[in-house]
This record gives structure tokens, C-alpha cells and sequence, in this order.
């Protein structure tokens, strides 16, 4: 048995004229919790739809469990656990109703299955009797993944399942992933949320189509080729445009209540010659000290070097 419990090669997909997919090759090994970290129109969707045999590719193979998601779909659709990125269960059903419902489909029951969903169903099995259109969006939220176990998958595949939820809820359902993986669940799970990429084991940020970078959130972040750091004055907003002007500046991106300023190779002393530059500029309460980078910075480095490269190609 493979190592890997999903495998993608050269995996295309396009809508007309949009590549939404570019020879995507991606593996997950068994039992990872594995995040798929990307901003809207960034291709996840279209990649989680392959792989839980929504869509088919126009290029390209991919397998769940040694399965081939075009050959073998329906042998696939009963190992895998499938939560999309919109609330998608019955409304007018209860809670209770929902997970009957789901269980039957797939020949068990809610009692034969109930240890696995335990932890995360007993915090709204006080609610059973409630219709599911009638529930907040953490509850929903417990219920669809509910919903996506209740047939004990070997693979779960959850798109965007925070996107709109508050920051509680979200925190809960990242803390329910972690304990998921104790029942050595694969668990591939994507997000436009940068921050959400640390709770990651390894991820693949995605950008046009487009893998940039596969690895642990550590080690994508400890290559961040240049030193970066964090700059902050009284007026922020003229402070972005003025760095944008700075002949040493390789970038300059908005971050909280501070910008992250990268200089180019041909500065030395930075802090020094970034101070005297905005003094006569005008800026007051300057603020500079070197950081580390986070997968956001990272990101966005990778994603101006792509866009460079296809320029020059």
C-alpha cells in the first residue's frame, strides 16, 4: 500500500479561457492533515471538486486510497468524506434528521458510528430536534462535518469549512481536526486564511492555477530569502506610498497596524537608511525593527517571483 493516500500528476483544468488548474502534482501521505492555502480564485475549489469526483480533469491523473478519481469514482465516494465550502444539508431537516438521513446513504447508522463523531456531535446533539436552517454558523458548521464522518472515511476533505464563522468557532473546528487525526484520518483541508496554515502538518500554497511551494509551515517560512521588517509611522497610509517610491525597496506589503518592508540586496544598514529616507518625507513616530517573516510574507514573495518568471518566459 502507497504511502500516500492522495496523489495528483499534472492535473489541469480549464473554463474556457481561465487555467484554473496547471499541472497541479501534489501528494499527501495517510493520516496528515495536509492544508491546501490559497486566496479566492486561487484553483482549491476546482482541485477539491476533482478529487472527490465532482469534476472531471482535462488533463492529468489523480488517485484517493490507489483509486482513480475518473475509474473508480464510486468505489472512491465511499471512502472519502466530502464537506463544501457552503453549508449544503437539508434546512428543513433537523439536526437529527440530517445525520439519518446521511448514514443511510451510506449503509450504517448514527448509533454504529456514534465514538467517531462524539466529540464534535455532542456539542449540538442538545439540539437535535432543531431544523438545520435554524442553526448559528459554528453549529452548522458541526453538523456538516458531522455529517461528512458519519461513515468512518479513510480520506476528509473539507473546503474552506471556516470561511465565514466566527473566531471562536473557528479556533473549536481546528482543535476537532487535531483529535480527528488521532483516528488516523487523512485530512486534506483548504483556506484562504494565511494563519491557518501553522495548524498545518505540511501545506501547499496555491496561487493561478499554480502550486508554489510544498512543505511545513516552518520550513516554507525559514526560506524566505531576505531579511524583513516591521515599519510603522503616524500616518501608515502615506508611509506605504512613500516605501512604494523607495529605490530600495524589493517590497512593501500592508500588515495590521504595521507594514513589512523587504529590501532589495543593495541596501546596507537598512534601519539607518530607512529612517533618514522617511524623515525627509516628513513621517514622525517612526517605527523599525527587523521580524521574522509568517507564511503571508511568504506567500506573497513567491507569488511576485511566479509572476516575474512568466513574464520573462
Amino acid at each position: 500500500m502507497s504511502t500516500f493516500a492522495i496523489e495528483t500528476h499534472s492535473i489541469s483544468k480549464n473554463y474556457q479561457s481561465v487555467k484554473a488548474l496547471q499541472n497541479i502534482n501534489l501528494s499527501v501521505k495517510r493520516g496528515e492533515l495536509f492544508g491546501l492555502i490559497g486566496p479566492d480564485g486561487a484553483g482549491k475549489t476546482s482541485l477539491i471538486r476533482i478529487l472527490t469526483t465532482l469534476l472531471l480533469p482535462d488533463g492529468g491523473t489523480a488517485t484517493l486510497d490507489g483509486l482513480d478519481v475518473v475509474k473508480d469514482y464510486k468505489e472512491i465516494r465511499k471512502h472519502i468524506g466530502y464537506m463544501p465550502g457552503r453549508f449544503s444539508l437539508y434546512q428543513d431537516l433537523s439536526v437529527e434528521e440530517n445525520l439519518n438521513f446521511f448514514a443511510t446513504i451510506f449503509n450504517t447508522t448514527l448509533e454504529e458510528n456514534y465514538d467517531l463523531i462524539k466529540p464534535i456531535y455532542s456539542q449540538i446533539e442538545p439540539f437535535k430536534t432543531r431544523r438545520a436552517g435554524a442553526l448559528s454558523g459554528g453549529m452548522k458548521q458541526k453538523l456538516a462535518l458531522s455529517c461528512a464522518l458519519i461513515h468512518k472515511p479513510s480520506v476528509l476533505i473539507l473546503d474552506e469549512p471556516t470561511t465565514g464563522v466566527d473566531a471562536v468557532s473557528r479556533k473549536e473546528f481546528w482543535e476537532m481536526l487535531r483529535e480527528l487525526k488521532k483516528e488516523n484520518i487523512t485530512i486534506l483541508v483548504s483556506t484562504p486564511y494565511m494563519d491557518e496554515a501553522t495548524l498545518c502538518e505540511r501545506i501547499a500554497l496555491i496561487q493561478n492555477g499554480k502550486i508554489m511551494s510544498v512543505n511545513t509551515p516552518e520550513e516554507i517560512v525559514n526560506a524566505f530569502p531576505l531579511p524583513i521588517f516591521e515599519v510603522k509611522s503616524a500616518n501608515l497610509y502615506q508611509l506605504l506610498l512613500d516605501l512604494r517610491t523607495f529605490k530600495h525597496t524589493h517590497s512593501v506589503h500592508p500588515f495590521g497596524e504595521f507594514l513589512h518592508f523587504t529590501p532589495g540586496k543593495d541596501l546596507n544598514n537598512t534601519e539607518t537608511a530607512l529612517k533618514e529616507f522617511l524623515k525627509e518625507k516628513g513621517h514622525s513616530e517612526i517605527v523599525i525593527r527587523q521580524t521574522r517573516a509568517n507564511i503571508e510574507d511568504c506567500f506573497m514573495e513567491q507569488m511576485n517571483q511566479s509572476v516575474l518568471n512568466d513574464s520573462q518566459q
